[in-house]
């Protein structure tokens, strides 16, 4: 029920636990909005260093990423709108990766298999 895309969503749902303050039980209604709220500066954090990113990268990468994009990975690449908020701050394209959560760490796996040929190709 998690939004960083303001308006995207409008959930709700009741959570219960135990109030840290007088340790009773306690039922509380989360709504999407207050989510979106509570993430709104970490989500600024990393769109400002992208934003910073992008300025420093030189030119011919740049041409590339206006053409082709941005892929999120990872955990964070799940919640919802951060590919819409990013496209929209950012003014590129921006896509998830069909498998976030574990497409760096295959990445990596292929990238070791072949270490071998990409240290001929540097040496070379």
């Amino acid at each position: 029920m998690a939004t960083v895309f303001p308006g995207s969503r409008h959930e709700e749902m009741t959570i219960r636990g135990r109030d840290l303050v007088t340790g009773l039980p306690k039922t509380l209604t989360v709504t999407s909005e207050e989510i979106q709220q509570a993430l709104q500066e970490p989500v600024n954090t990393i769109i400002q260093a992208a934003k910073n990113v992008l300025e420093r990268t030189p030119p011919e990468l740049s041409a590339d990423i206006i053409d082709r994009g941005i892929i999120l990975t990872g955990g964070g690449a799940l919640l919802h709108g951060i590919d819409q908020l990013l496209a929209e701050e950012l003014k590129v394209p921006v896509v998830i990766a069909e498998d976030p959560m574990t497409c760096v760490a295959e990445g990596t796996g292929r990238m070791l298999e072949n270490l071998d040929k990409l240290s001929k190709r540097k040496l070379s």
